[in-house]
């Protein structure tokens, strides 16, 4: 009897071991079987979504089958509460085993935008509301309640955010972006002032704080695309700064006009007082004109060149450099009275 039961119970802890070694290999077999794919699909796993949650909707669209036993699998490795939202993208080929790994880590998709060096707020405003990845928080806002959003009541929005390129997952707000590009703009800034030029030809700079020289460094960004010209057009206007000379640049006349400006400044603008215009004004303008990158924000406070007063377009994307005003006169009667045809005011 004894022999019997032992025999018995023998034989069924075979059968189950037999049964956990096929359901095993069937589970490994199953994990390491490519999912069923033609071409590369998208997937989007929502904030607080679940891996059951997920494989359900593969399996819905026919990509996924045995969706149970991915879930198995997930609760066996206890990486459930991994999972990370995002927008993925799962290529032919890819196992379950690979796919839960994929979203454990976060390989999501990733896209850029670029915070245009010299465009301004407005077009910045623009960019952003054509975003499909982004989401919409600003739409509506006025800049003053955007600026409020993001915690920065009171300030002037031109210039405040770096111009660069920023990689973002989908879900992100356009809020998040402007709130990362204002934070490196500060880092930059105080980078940049901590490590400023003493003096300028014996002089100290003319700025009273960091913003007065992101001011400069929007009206260097304007006035050239050259990176080797930005130290010398700072050095321009510190040294005009620095005689008590009018800045006179006609990017913050423009930017002074606003939607008045249709592509040509006049003389009758350039006497028409604005915060702006820098012709009527002493010194720099109230706030930046445009956004601009860490090069710029270098060149104004590290400025060049020699005894430079004038600069004019030469027409091919670089300036011609003067120290007098009768040598300003004769570039400007070479390259802008007598221009080529093939004059253009941005370098290729």
């Amino acid at each position: 009897m004894l022999r019997k039961i032992a025999f018995s119970f023998l034989l069924t802890l075979a059968v189950v071991a037999l049964a956990l070694y096929f359901g095993w290999r069937s589970l490994n077999g199953y994990l390491d079987e490519p999912l069923q794919l033609d071409q590369p699909e998208i997937v989007l796993v929502k904030s607080g979504s679940s891996f059951p949650r997920v494989g359900r909707e593969l399996a819905e669209r026919g990509l996924l089958s045995k969706p149970d036993w991915m879930a198995f699998y997930v609760r066996m490795q206890k990486v459930g509460h991994l999972l990370k939202a995002g927008e993925y993208q799962i290529e032919p080929g890819v196992t379950p085993r690979q796919l839960v790994a994929q979203l454990v880590e976060g390989k999501s998709i990733s896209y850029r935008f670029t915070l245009i060096e010299g465009s301004t707020f407005k077009q910045l405003r623009q960019r952003l509301a054509e975003s499909e990845v982004l989401i919409h928080e600003t739409d509506g806002l006025s800049d003053e309640q955007l600026m409020t959003a993001l915690g920065l009541e009171g300030q002037h929005p031109e210039g405040r955010f770096l111009a660069n390129t920023y990689q973002f997952q989908r879900g992100m707000t356009d809020l998040d972006l402007l709130r990362r590009a204002y934070q490196l703009q500060e880092k930059v800034l105080t980078e940049e002032w901590q490590a400023r030029a003493e003096k300028f030809e014996s002089k100290v700079l003319p700025y009273k704080d960091p913003y007065e020289a992101l001011i400069m460094a929007s009206i260097v960004e304007k006035e050239t695309g050259l990176s080797s010209e930005r130290p010398v057009i700072a050095g321009v206007f510190v040294r005009r700064m620095q005689i008590g000379m009018r800045l006179q640049t006609d990017p913050t006349v423009i930017y002074g006009m606003g939607d008045k400006y249709k592509g040509n400044i006049r003389r009758k603008d350039l006497r028409t007082p604005t915060p702006y215009n820098t012709y009527t004004i002493p010194g720099l303008p109230p706030t930046p004109i445009a956004m601009v990158g860490r090069e710029a924000i270098k060149a104004a406070l590290h400025p060049e060149g020699e005894k430079w007063l004038y600069f004019v377009a030469k027409g091919d994307g670089s300036h011609q450099f003067s120290a007098t005003l009768k040598q300003h006169n004769k570039a400007v009667r070479e390259y802008q009275l007598k221009r080529k045809a093939s004059y253009r005011s941005a370098p290729e």
